[in-house]
């Protein structure tokens, strides 16, 4: 596919209860951090990660907001996929998506948001497979950065440090490739193939 771009898809979430780690104290002295209480808020974060050759590679995200409300949704709907989905048409060439089989993934109203788009092809990858998407490797890189050592008082102070560590990421698109080659995967190119003609004698 000239032109095209391999866009991978993956969804986490992140609370404002901090979680156990492990760290280093005095002998005898456990050290504790002092929390507000135990919150089921939580912010829901779905990328886009965007390969081609030669060019940079992407990070596309929408953070969500889950404020608990009991009639609320708390994750993303098909209406937040196919808006994430759009955003992508920012990158200016047909996409191959690679997903995973999350049950939404596959709802009506997506398949008919596909069917209608030519630039858009999608495939899913084989049921609990994690190991094969790129993508778990940005948040990793947002646990290890701006998410680390830091207890969140709102979900408004955990969305602010989402959204900056993800901006980090965007604008190093080497960290974006390192996910992928941590998966064992490369980009290149195919070469276009050549004939030779014999002459007779």
């Amino acid at each position: 596919m000239s032109g095209g771009w391999l866009v991978l898809e993956d969804e986490a979430g992140s609370s404002i209860t901090p979680p156990h780690a492990k760290t280093w104290s005095q002998q005898g002295r456990t050290p504790v951090v002092r929390v507000r209480g135990r919150s089921r808020r939580r912010i829901s974060i779905a990328a886009l990660t965007c390969y081609t050759p030669g060019h940079r590679s992407r990070l596309i995200y929408r953070p969500r907001r889950d404020d608990s409300n009991r009639d609320g949704r708390k994750n993303f709907s098909r209406r937040d996929y196919r808006d994430l989905l759009t955003a992508a048409t920012q990158l200016g060439g047909p996409i191959v998506l690679v997903r995973d089989n999350l049950n939404i993934h596959k709802a009506a109203g997506i398949r008919e948001f596909a069917a209608i788009r030519d630039w858009l092809t999608i495939y899913y990858l084989p049921p609990h497979a994690p190991d094969l998407n790129p993508v778990a490797g940005n948040w990793s890189l947002l646990r290890r950065g701006r998410l680390s050592n830091v207890a969140f008082t709102t979900p408004e102070h955990l969305m602010q440090h989402i959204c900056r560590g993800l901006r980090h990421i965007q604008h190093r698109s080497h960290l974006i490739d390192g996910c992928l080659t941590k998966k064992g995967l490369t980009i290149n190119p195919r070469k276009p193939a050549t004939t030779s003609r014999v002459q007779p004698q």
